[in-house]
């Protein structure tokens, strides 16, 4: 039977493509990484003629004294301080160096992920829960950064360092350096690819439990209130304890198998200090060698060993690494759900008008029995036309203004929004001439400010101080100790949900489209802050082509010109609120009086 150094479950073209793949990444940092890495090796060899002419020096030292002789003990006495030296610099610089190609790296792998994950959003990361999806961007790209400062540097080095370390050695004795490079060969290589089986799959089942218990952890916690509610925070709790004793029984496997290799490169390096030993002696009875050589060869073998020392751990990092790499490819090889042609010539905005015609859309991971989400949907929006669409949930709304936003693609029909055709527009060109103001205002954990050039980056003070004052925002602002300053918080939960709506509002102002979609912008509001927020939402809209999605017939200005009404993804009703009011069987007036 064929021995295999690979550990079970690691597939070797997989593994090996996605190696190639981190390092193509980490090119662009290569003269950092090249200088700490030589740092490093510089230590090394520091470290290795330190104890080596340690050795000697003590030696001859105690001979010239037994003889009554006299040497020159001011030169090797020099060499040791100055490699002394060398190895604390070395250590100090490869620290450095390193570190600063480690953060970035760092910077640069979440700007790349970022990159390409912003593409997927939202169709191809609805499966994909929020704190799973974190844990990919946090902690998984932490992994992939290891692959320089724990495995590539320590391999590298080893392999460097080791091949000088015996050429130095054969100048005193082939035989000695032969002994010394087959222990290092056992130590730098047998060992590590038997920590790397011992602990490949504990470390990849480490990094999968890791991604669960801070997902379980996130959803503990946001959905606290419901579990003690329904009695399930008890359970919630034992799932986490579960799961932190199934990470705790992995760890305990990889100290295992550290433990183990610690012990056998031990073992290596006596062994091949022992076998110096043995091959050396008999070199110095012949003359072949001085005698203070002796101990000096010793203590040189030993010290070599430093250079194989991390190899077991780089190789058991290995494996984590490419673990989280697999978890980070695995999104990042997703198509996006719009795959458009990189280069889409971006049409003339001519005016701001939306026409439908026969619009069927089906989600792609739902069975083909499933009812169409979008079935035959017509409908206009001509130029400077504020239109309603209401109706009840599940209708369909929301799914009209992600295909309007170019999220989802749509199987049949027509869009044409601006003068073309849907399709013929790049993504973040058309988005550039709508603004959205939804029930779900993110907001980043930075400023006021920043939060609102999200709209437009190259907005001026005065440009935002006026679409706050438009939004009823700006006397709020002032009132704060920093302005516009002040940072919002996580999701900004500094803010009330009605101010949170007024920075929503402000953006849209700020980023001035032609094309106004309110998704349900009043949802989850008291009815106080539903009318302020509505007075400034006329404001908003003026001068725009709107579209209002709700299902809240009392959320409806008085401003609308006409109303669309949306059931089973198609539209069944159209007119005035008053015409449709007055419709005592219509879908409208049932829906008015449903509430």
């Amino acid at each position: 039977m064929k021995w295999n150094p690979l550990p079970p479950g690691l597939d070797a073209a997989q593994a090996r493509a996605d190696l190639r793949r981190l390092i193509a990444l980490f090119r662009p940092y290569r003269q950092w990484m090249l200088w700490g890495a030589l740092a490093a090796l510089v230590t090394l060899l520091a470290n290795v003629a330190l104890m080596a002419a340690s050795g000697w020096f003590i030696a001859q030292m105690a001979l010239v004294g037994l003889a009554g002789a006299v040497m020159d003990y001011f030169t090797p006495a020099a060499f040791i301080r100055g490699m002394a030296i060398a190895r604390t610099a070395g250590r100090y610089i490869e620290r450095l160096v390193t570190h600063e190609a480690t953060f970035r790296l760092l910077q640069a792998l979440r700007v790349w992920f970022y990159s390409h994950l912003e593409p997927l959003a939202p169709a191809r990361l609805q499966e994909l829960r929020s704190a799973d999806l974190s844990s990919r961007i946090l902690s998984d790209i932490d992994a992939l950064n290891h692959l320089y400062l724990r495995v590539l540097v320590p391999v590298g080095v080893a392999l460097a360092g080791g091949g000088a370390i015996v050429a130095a050695m054969a100048l005193f004795s082939g035989r000695v350096a032969a002994s010394t490079l087959f222990f290092l060969l056992l130590a730098g290589g047998a060992v590590p690819l038997l920590t790397l089986r011992l602990g490949h799959a504990p470390g990849r089942r480490l990094v999968a439990l890791r991604a669960q218990l801070r997902s379980a952890a996130v959803d503990g916690l946001q959905g606290l209130g419901e579990l003690r509610i329904y009695g399930g925070a008890q359970q919630q709790a034992q799932r986490l304890d579960a799961l932190s004793e199934a990470m705790i029984a992995e760890q305990r496997q990889l100290s295992r198998a550290s433990g183990l290799s610690q012990g056998l490169l031990g073992l290596c390096a006596n062994l091949a200090m022992w076998s110096a030993l043995l091959l050396a002696i008999p070199l110095v009875g012949q003359a072949a060698i001085a005698p203070a050589q002796l101990p000096m060869l010793a203590l040189f073998v030993l010290a070599s060993f430093e250079a194989v020392l991390p190899l077991p751990l780089a190789l058991q990092m290995l494996g984590e690494t490419l673990a989280a790499a697999r978890r980070v490819f695995a999104i990042l090889d997703a198509r996006p759900q719009i795959d458009e042609p990189a280069d889409l010539p971006v049409p003339q905005w001519t005016q701001p008008e939306v026409r439908i015609d026969g619009l069927r859309l089906r989600y792609p991971a739902a069975p083909a029995a499933t009812a169409w989400a979008l079935d035959g949907l017509s409908l206009t929006l001509a130029p400077g036309e504020r239109v309603a669409l209401v109706g009840p949930s599940g209708a369909g709304k929301s799914t009209l203004v992600q295909v309007l936003l170019r999220f989802w693609d749509y199987q049949e029909g027509s869009v044409r929004v601006g003068g073309h055709d849907l399709r013929a527009w790049p993504a973040q060109a058309l988005r550039a001439h709508i603004a959205v103001v939804s029930q779900d205002t993110y907001l980043f954990n930075t400023t006021l400010r920043d939060n609102l050039m999200l709209a437009k980056p190259q907005a001026t003070d005065e440009e935002i101080v006026a679409a706050c004052k438009a939004a009823q925002l700006h006397d709020f602002i002032v009132s704060l100790p920093e302005g516009y300053d002040t940072w919002v918080g996580e999701a900004g939960m500094r803010l009330s949900g009605g101010q949170a709506r007024r920075v929503a509002i402000a953006r849209a102002l700020l980023r001035d489209a032609p094309l106004l979609i309110l998704d349900e912008p009043t949802e989850g509001l008291d009815a106080l802050t539903e009318r302020d927020l509505l007075r400034d939402i006329a404001r908003l809209m003026q001068g725009r082509t709107v579209l209002l999605i709700s299902h809240r017939i009392a959320a409806l200005p008085a401003a609308v010109d006409r109303v669309l009404v949306m059931e089973a993804g198609r539209i069944v009703e159209s007119g005035t609120p008053a015409e449709l009011l007055a419709r005592r069987d219509g879908a409208f007036r049932a829906l008015h009086d449903a509430l």
